[in-house]
């Protein structure tokens, strides 16, 4: 049995150590974003976490603000800045979210929170994902990230959340840094960005 307290104890090493070797990175990226996005270089937005509880999530800021007109999409790829898909190459977005993980919102591995407007949307199977804290990485990310189909995430979420245990989650961690340094799994041209999940049919 994979004891959750010590699920929580490597989070929070982990993270600890993560900040601090990282630490550089996260400072010159959050000097180049202050520059780019005219000082706003942090992107928080409320997510549902363990039991479907809210909290928000801190992202490095790799969008432009909406126009004024709002002509533009909320989820479109047009408002990628060209740093920001820089960022998003390399995963370095997800960087922040170690203090996610160490404020207890958020574990090192687990099902991607998603936008709380899902809710409603899920089936009786789906719902289960959150039955434990969402992840930095999971099951479904090493499968694909985003250019997987959204009923293919859910099944993968489901999976791991009734599969898991110590050594699924080591090799989970393992097999995303090698994705991030491959850069597997990401589509890199238009669809940088998931689109916008309406249900199941």
């Amino acid at each position: 049995m994979y004891n959750p307290y010590l699920k929580r104890l490597l989070d929070v090493l982990l993270s600890l150590v993560g900040i601090i070797f990282l630490s550089p990175v996260i400072l010159l990226i959050i000097i180049i974003l202050l520059v780019v996005n005219n000082g706003k270089p942090f992107f928080l937005q409320p997510r549902p976490g363990f039991k479907g509880a809210i909290f928000k999530i801190i992202k490095f800021k790799t969008m432009a603000d909406l126009k004024n007109d709002g002509n533009e999409e909320v989820h479109g790829v047009s408002r990628i800045t060209k740093v920001g898909a820089f960022i998003r190459k390399y995963s370095l977005d997800e960087i922040l979210q170690l203090v996610n993980v160490l404020k207890g919102d958020m574990s090192l591995i687990g099902p991607r929170p998603l936008l709380v407007e899902y809710l409603p949307l899920y089936n009786k199977d789906q719902k289960t994902r959150h039955n434990v804290r969402p992840g930095i990485t999971g099951w479904a990310q090493i499968k694909g990230r985003n250019t997987i189909k959204w009923e293919d995430k859910f099944k993968y979420d489901v999976w791991y959340v009734n599969n898991i245990n110590f050594v699924l989650d080591i090799k989970i961690l393992f097999l995303t840094l090698k994705k991030v340094v491959k850069k597997e799994g990401v589509n890199l041209g238009q669809q940088i960005t998931m689109p916008v999940w309406n249900g199941n049919n």
